[in-house]
């Protein structure tokens, strides 16, 4: 019976391996799933990665500090990100129905100059296998998702710069 669960174990790991190694090599395009923006518009998220366009999606929440210290510290960083590597950032709120009113007064208290949309029934959240926030996503220019990384600590924003930078110079 042990040796059942160990194989049982190991096949898990080796499938997540899979899952992630797959993402990171730029194989994984975005699902066709329909969320809304924070006016209420629905959107398809695999028509928001525009063709040669870099794209970073930032899976966030307005009980999460980590998330919102990310967004605030990727804000001082993406004017430049725009204007030198054609980057948009998309921040995807995972607010359920209870706290998505606070998304749209946080987003404008903060000034974050980031499309925002709203996965209230983290449809998306489970299309992408995000476990938990903060969550970032990498989509090269041909719509294809090159990394991904969970948590935050101050300097991750700038192992992202370098991606992006990397990116832009394979163009």
């Amino acid at each position: 019976m042990k040796s059942s669960f160990q194989l049982l174990l190991f096949c898990l790991a080796l499938l997540t391996f899979s899952q992630n190694a797959q993402a990171q090599t730029g194989k994984d395009k975005l699902p066709s799933v329909s969320v809304k923006d924070i006016n209420g518009k629905t959107v398809n998220i695999k028509n928001v990665a525009k063709e040669g366009q870099i794209t970073v999606i930032s899976f966030w929440a307005t009980w999460c500090s980590p998330c919102k210290k990310e967004l605030d510290n990727v804000a001082e960083l993406y004017p430049e990100w725009q204007k030198k590597y054609n980057v948009q950032l998309i921040a995807v709120s995972i607010d359920d129905a209870r706290t998505s009113a606070k998304v749209k007064s946080t987003v404008n208290s903060k000034a974050w100059d980031y499309t925002v949309l709203l996965d209230s029934n983290e449809e998306l959240k489970r299309a992408l296998n995000v476990n938990s926030v903060p969550f970032t996503l990498l989509i090269n220019q041909k719509g294809e998702i090159v990394y991904q990384h969970t948590g935050y600590k101050a300097g991750d924003e700038l192992k992202l710069q370098e991606k992006i930078k990397e990116l832009a110079a394979k163009k």
